[in-house]
């Protein structure tokens, strides 16, 4: 199972696929207007902050709010990044990071959803013997090169002095980075949670930093291609107003939703139990707060300026891309009007 990827040269190809941007000035956003019957083609992976899509389909939340959608489970995240890159997805869950990555890489896409932020479902994960962040100069990290949790990585050794050099990157797919270091073939792996219980079983091992050390700098997010919001911007407000009724629902069938993560986690309903803290699903009123201007990372607007420098400075992307249209927060405004009433 591949992971949450932030940018991989791979991603650059699909990009090139990309249709070209429409210029069409974007539409106002109505609530009242019943979506077109065509399928919205959404995209979503491996994640617990995105794992309740499954329930918005199984308890047929997305029929409710009158959009109909095809949601493609993808077993490998990178795929669903080149699937929306390549406009073969209207919509897909992705990272902050990502997102910015593929705008980077001339993909026109649009944020209009938190779904949560990563509070230590991220984490390194390092041997009895290390006890510091600097302990890892030198040390074998074994990480999927490009992943959320190789930006993870990066930020802690940036918060410890060190720089990428000081490390020797092991790059492996998570489930065999995860299995080389219970293996004792590593010193540190970067990691996410399922992958994190069984890095875990190594004796001695130890989380030496999490997400949760670093908050607000992995939101994840509902992401819309630019032609979509602009055609479609009907079914973009049912999608938003979906993920809302579905984290409703799990709120009044907590045993029922437990058993349909877990089932799409693929473990058991305690070991999903686990998980929970380590992703803060996003309310409304988080989605309103996150969308506001700030100085801080829980702001998505100076989120995205520092994250998209960092990328720069850490060579994962060759050049800032412009951020001004990155963020769209009227389908979260339009929703919380309409609780209003």
């Amino acid at each position: 199972m591949k992971i949450r990827t932030i940018v991989t040269w791979f991603t650059l190809f699909f990009v090139s696929l990309t249709i070209a941007v429409s210029c069409t000035p974007a539409t106002d956003v109505s609530t009242s207007e019943s979506p077109s019957t065509t399928a919205v083609q959404m995209g979503f992976s491996a994640w617990p902050g995105w794992f309740p899509w499954q329930i918005a389909e199984e308890e047929q939340l997305f029929a409710a709010n009158d959009v109909k959608v095809d949601l493609k489970w993808f077993d490998g995240y990178l795929d669903s990044i080149n699937a929306l890159a390549a406009g073969q997805l209207d919509a897909n869950t992705q990272t902050l990071n990502d997102t910015i990555s593929s705008v980077a890489a001339g993909s026109d896409q649009v944020i209009v959803l938190v779904n949560d932020n990563s509070t230590g479902n991220d984490k390194i994960i390092v041997r009895e013997e290390i006890n510091d962040i600097k302990d890892l100069q030198g040390k074998t990290v074994a990480v999927e090169a490009g992943t959320v949790d190789h930006f993870l990585l990066l930020l802690g050794l940036e918060k410890a002095g060190l720089s990428p050099d000081d490390v020797e990157i092991k790059p492996l797919e998570t489930g065999a980075a995860s299995a080389a270091f219970v293996a004792g073939q590593v010193d540190a792996v970067g990691v996410f949670a399922p992958f994190t219980t069984k890095a875990l079983e190594r004796p001695g091992s130890k989380e030496l930093f999490s997400s949760k050390d670093f908050p607000g700098a992995i939101p994840d997010h509902l992401v819309v291609s630019r032609q979509m919001l602009e055609e479609r911007p009907e079914a973009v407000q049912a999608l938003v107003n979906t993920w809302f009724d579905t984290l409703d629902f799990m709120n009044e069938n907590s045993d029922k939703s437990l058993q349909i993560l877990a089932k799409r986690a693929g473990v058991t309903v305690d070991e999903y139990k686990d998980y929970d803290a380590g992703t803060t699903i996003f309310s409304i009123e988080d989605n309103l707060a996150a969308f506001e201007p700030g100085d801080d990372m829980t702001s998505l607007p100076y989120a995205a300026q520092e994250i998209s420098t960092f990328l720069v400075e850490n060579g994962l992307i060759e050049q800032a891309p412009d951020l001004d249209k990155l963020l769209d927060d009227r389908f979260v405004k339009a929703y919380a009007e309409k609780q209003k009433t």
